[in-house]
This record gives C-alpha cells, structure tokens and sequence, in this order.
C-alpha cells in the first residue's frame, strides 16, 4: 500500500479536515468600567507592554508605575466615561456583536471567540476555551488592518506564550494585515461615500494611530530602506511590513475607490505620547495648516481602527474638531469604522476562509 501511495502525483494527495476550526478575533482592549481604577489597570497592562513602549523594563516601569498611570489615569476616566455607553464600552459592545454575526454567517464548523490583548476577555481565557474543544485548527484575526510590532505583533507574541506549554498545538493560522481586502476599503468607501453625497468637502484627512520613529527604523531590517520620505510612496517587498507604508498605502486605496482628486488629502498620525519624534505628519499640526489654505470643511476618516473607540469618536470627531474650528475651520465630520457592519462580517467570512490572509 505504501508503494501505491509513493507513486500517486502529489496532487491526488488532500488533507482531510477533522473536527472544527477555531476563530479568535482580537481587538486591542479597553477599561473594564471608566472608573479611575480601572482604567489605570488598563494603561498600566497596556503601556507595560515591550512592544508597546520599547524601551529597558525598569525605565518602562518606573515611567509606567510612577508618572503615566497615576497622572494620566484621572484624566482618560473622564475620557472614557463620555465615551461610554448604557451598555459598556464600544468597542468590546461591537466586539461581542462581530462575534455572534461571524459565527452565525461562518456556521457550525467554526467556534469564534473574541479576546481583548490587554484587559477582558483576556487571549489566555479565549484559547482555554478553544482548546476544550480538541480543534484540527486556530485561526486568530488581529483586529489591526495594519501590521505593527506593538499591535499586531503584541498578539502574535501573547498567543504563543500562552499556547508554548500545550502538550497538543492544532494548526495555528495567523492573520498578518488586511488594509487591502476588498471589502474592507469597500466598507470605509460606502461610508465615505454617505457623507459625500450630503454636501461637498474641501478635503479629506486620514489620520491614523501613531508610533515612535524608532519602532519603524528597527523593523527595516535592511537599515537601508526607511527614510520617512518617499520609501512610503508605494508598498513593495522592502517595506511591506512598515506600518507607516501600510498606512500610506491604506491612504491610497480609498482614494482611488472614493476618486478624491490629488491635493484634497492628507494621511497623518495621531496619539503621540512623550518628547521622542514619532511618525509624522502629526493631524493635529496637519489641521491648522489646512485652514490657512482656505479649508472650511473636512471629512475625517479612521482607517487603522475597525471599531469605534476613544481614539476614533473623542480624539478624530470632538478634539480634532475642536481644533479645526478653533482655527477657523466650518465643518468637520468623523467617518464611523465598519464596528459590526454586514460588509465587516463579510470581510471575515472570507478573511477566515481564504489561506491567503493568513501570515
């Protein structure tokens, strides 16, 4: 019989799928309530992180556990209780929400589970649940359209420390960046598009979330490549995994599907904490530049978030606006993220089921 087998063209040769497949959707975290307490575990797990502040552990825990948490915790609980709905937070709301629709449009050959990186539900209680169940596979979505080391990465890394010590590991599948699928520029486009349709804009602004220079530098491995100019002007092998690259080319991509004309759009970065440089350009230096030049309305879209959070509603749609008006600005409008659209849903469905997303 093996001789048989031996002599069979590798073709012939398919891989029979036993038992179910596992989904796990992460999305970044968020406070357990917005009360001060609370929110200063979250930064405190958050900013504890290496990937996110990458600097010494004992410089990063004294700065954490002494300045940023004590001083910054008040200040975000009032933040985030504006943010806040009857219900909970937003983004775990819409989180839970993506996760019955998923399951429900994937069927019964698929378990989804939602985790938070930072905070609940925890990665490490998602996968206790998964691994009950004895699945042939894992599937884990990063909620991040964009790879970076202190998003994506972050939950590359906590899902292997978890499963390191599994005396069974199924197949594990990872989903590396998905800011060109189809669906997911489809389901900014037609939001975009809403708005459009109900009155003109001078231009279009497409902040995403910041991240210091140097986490950019260390991931062109090459040390030749990245120069914060022009090696952003098109997203190639050399700079596939830079997250201001994807973003660029996130940037790109919408435009065309919305046909925004050259020169009404800007892409810049918001969230920048602390003295060190990060990526520029910064939307709240980006804005009072556009009202010099006559800019009396902007729509402002959030491409790095799926789901609408304190970095999408309170910074891009009150702050920036505050700022924009401030400066002489008329109108300015936020464009929601997909949170649990049937487009997003979609997105999933075939991110899940096509090996191509996969890392």
């Amino acid at each position: 019989m093996s001789s048989v087998l031996l002599t069979q063209p590798h073709s012939s040769i398919t891989k029979k799928k036993i038992g179910k497949t596992g989904v796990l959707i992460v999305n970044l975290g968020t406070p357990d309530s917005p009360s001060v307490p609370d929110v200063r575990k979250y930064l405190r797990q958050f900013l504890m992180d290496e990937r996110v502040i990458d600097i010494p552990f004992l410089n990063r825990w004294l700065l954490i556990n002494l300045i940023i948490a004590p001083f910054r915790a008040p200040k975000s609980a009032k933040i985030y209780k504006q943010l806040w709905r009857p219900d909970g937070s937003p983004l775990k709301i819409y989180g839970y929400s993506v996760k019955d629709k998923l399951q429900n449009a994937l069927g019964e050959d698929y378990v989804v589970e939602l985790a938070m990186r930072y905070q609940s539900p925890s990665i490490e209680t998602a996968l206790t649940e998964l691994r009950k169940l004895t699945l042939s596979d894992i599937i884990v979505i990063p909620f991040f359209p964009q790879y970076a080391s202190a998003s994506t990465g972050s939950v590359y890394k906590e899902v292997m420390q978890v499963v390191k010590d599994w005396e069974v590991l199924p197949e594990i599948r990872f989903v590396n960046r998905f800011l060109d699928h189809p669906k997911f520029i489809e389901g900014f486009a037609n939001l975009g598009k809403k708005y459009m349709a109900e009155r003109e804009y001078d231009h279009f602004v497409f902040s995403y979330h910041g991240l210091p220079e140097r986490q950019i530098t260390k991931g062109d491995v090459t040390g030749t490549f990245c120069q914060f100019g022009s090696c952003c002007d098109q997203l190639d092998h050399r700079n596939q995994h830079c997250y201001r690259a994807q973003c660029f080319e996130t940037t790109r991509l919408l435009v065309k599907a919305m046909e925004i004309p050259e020169g009404k759009y800007t892409t810049c970065f918001q969230s920048r904490l602390g003295k060190n440089p990060w990526i520029k350009p910064y939307t709240d230096e980006v804005i009072p530049e556009l009202t010099k030049k006559g800019v009396k309305s902007a729509l402002a879209f959030s491409p790095a978030f799926v789901a609408d959070c304190l970095e999408t509603t309170i910074e891009v749609g009150e702050e920036y606006k505050e700022i924009f008006e401030k400066e002489g600005g008329e109108h300015w409008q936020l464009v929601e993220s997909l949170n649990d659209s049937d487009i997003w849903i979609d997105a999933l469905v075939d991110i899940t089921k096509n090996p191509v997303w996969g890392a």
